[in-house]
């Protein structure tokens, strides 16, 4: 088992994992004039592989608790198994470049069926909007591997969202975020 990872030094991995990428905070003509490289590839999809390897151990956390029932647990165990072989798809694209697995926590969001749901909507929503905000700045053959998963990763969104009486498909296309954003809302998710 890997060492757990606090709070601030799992954030402070994203943050770092994406600074090496140089992609990552970039916006406009910054990220249009970046040419992408394998070097860039592996740091965003090592961020990617964060990503997956974090809402599979959500999942994962909240199955082991029992307090899922009907649809909400169906849902978790489908995108839990989704993120595990998203995480293991990344994995093998990256080699020996891939990052290991953090142990982390989520506390009360694993714990209560109600904070599990918006836990749930928030993680899928900031994944859809991490792949998306980074797909220009990848190559095309590490493009083609990320359309794969993020077209899960907004079923996933979608479904949820409709679990928690939200629209799910509230926009007519989603926005991508940068690795500022995505930390910032990670902040707001209780990762211990």
């Amino acid at each position: 088992m890997e060492p757990r990872l606090g709070r601030g030094k799992l954030l402070r991995s994203f943050a770092l994992g994406a600074a090496a990428a140089g992609a990552f905070g970039r916006s406009g003509a910054a990220a249009a004039a970046a040419r992408p490289s394998a070097a860039q590839d592996r740091a965003i999809l090592n961020f990617a592989l964060l990503l997956e390897y974090l809402s599979g151990a959500f999942y994962n956390e909240a199955l082991g608790h029992g307090v899922l029932r009907g649809e909400l647990r169906e849902f978790a165990e489908t995108a839990g198994a989704h993120e595990r072989d998203h995480a293991t798809f990344l994995k093998r694209a990256l080699g020996s470049h891939a990052r290991a697995q953090p142990a982390v926590q989520f506390g009360a969001a694993t714990h209560n069926a109600q904070k599990f749901v918006s836990t749930a909507v928030a993680l899928e929503d900031l994944s859809v909007a991490a792949y998306n905000g980074q797909a220009g700045n990848l190559t095309k053959p590490a493009l083609a591997a990320a359309v794969k998963i993020v077209s899960v990763e907004g079923r996933h969104a979608a479904w949820i969202r409709d679990l928690a009486g939200l629209d799910p498909a509230p926009r007519a296309a989603d926005p991508g975020a940068g690795v500022s954003t995505v930390t910032d809302a990670l902040r707001r998710i209780n990762i211990r």
